[in-house]
């Protein structure tokens, strides 16, 4: 699962007992060597789907952590790019890899941007948002975004049911609700909290007009359905 470059057993155990935005700060310089971070396959099928759809002025990515997602944002936006995080580790790992950026550290329960970007782009974070804080974050995004812009994020389909990847998420997820409910501070990271029907619906109540594309790039599932879809989400002009 991990590279030689990566986090040891122990150092997964620490960030494992800490909070969210310490759990990352420890693990900042070699996250990009997990398989947490979002691959470039994903990336790549992202910027291929919002090509046709810009040219895009700014772009911000919404949890940027390392800075993985701007390259999707450098492909696809004219203007500068910009990426807010909690955390400060990975804020200085992104600074390394996009020196040109703007850089912002905050709580994107919380953002204060107003009407600045043309394309928002998220991946891999909403698994650490809880359902009740997610309509917040929307709201935030869709005030960051002029009248027309873009929110736009992956979202893997579910897996089957008799799936051995079905039953680890799942599994996953419920060592993290036991763990939360013993240990303090909470380490919120969960597979399963986030169907794109509730997606859906928390994004539509944020003022967004929501359609979804498949990336078709990344393949179908036995039955046919893709396994990614790029979740667009625009703000009315």
């Amino acid at each position: 699962m991990f590279s030689s470059q990566g986090p040891s057993l122990r150092e997964l155990a620490v960030q494992a007992l800490s909070s969210v935005e310490r759990g990352y700060d420890l693990l900042a310089p070699k996250f990009d060597h997990t398989p947490f971070r979002t691959p470039d396959g994903v990336l790549d099928a992202t910027a291929d789907a919002l090509r046709p759809l810009g040219p895009f002025g700014r772009g911000l990515d919404v949890c940027c952590g390392t800075g993985a997602g701007m390259r999707t944002l450098a492909a696809v936006c004219q203007g500068r790019i910009a990426g807010v995080d909690f955390s400060s580790g990975m804020l200085a790992q992104a600074r390394e890899a996009h020196p040109d950026a703007e850089l912002v550290r905050a709580d994107v329960r919380d953002l204060s941007f107003g009407a600045e970007f043309d394309l928002a782009v998220t991946f891999g974070a909403l698994g650490h948002l809880l359902p009740s804080e997610r309509p917040a974050v929307f709201a935030g995004v869709h005030r960051a975004l002029r009248p027309g812009g873009l929110f736009a994020f992956p979202i893997g389909g579910p897996p089957p049911v008799t799936s051995v990847l079905y039953w680890a998420l799942l599994g996953f997820d419920a060592v993290m609700r036991v763990r939360n409910a013993v240990w303090r501070p909470p380490f919120v990271m969960y597979y399963r909290t986030c169907p794109l029907g509730a997606v859906r619906d928390d994004l539509a109540t944020a003022g967004f007009d929501v359609t979804t594309v498949p990336l078709t790039a990344l393949g179908r599932r036995p039955d046919g359905a893709p396994r990614f879809r790029l979740v667009l989400a625009r703000k009315p002009a």
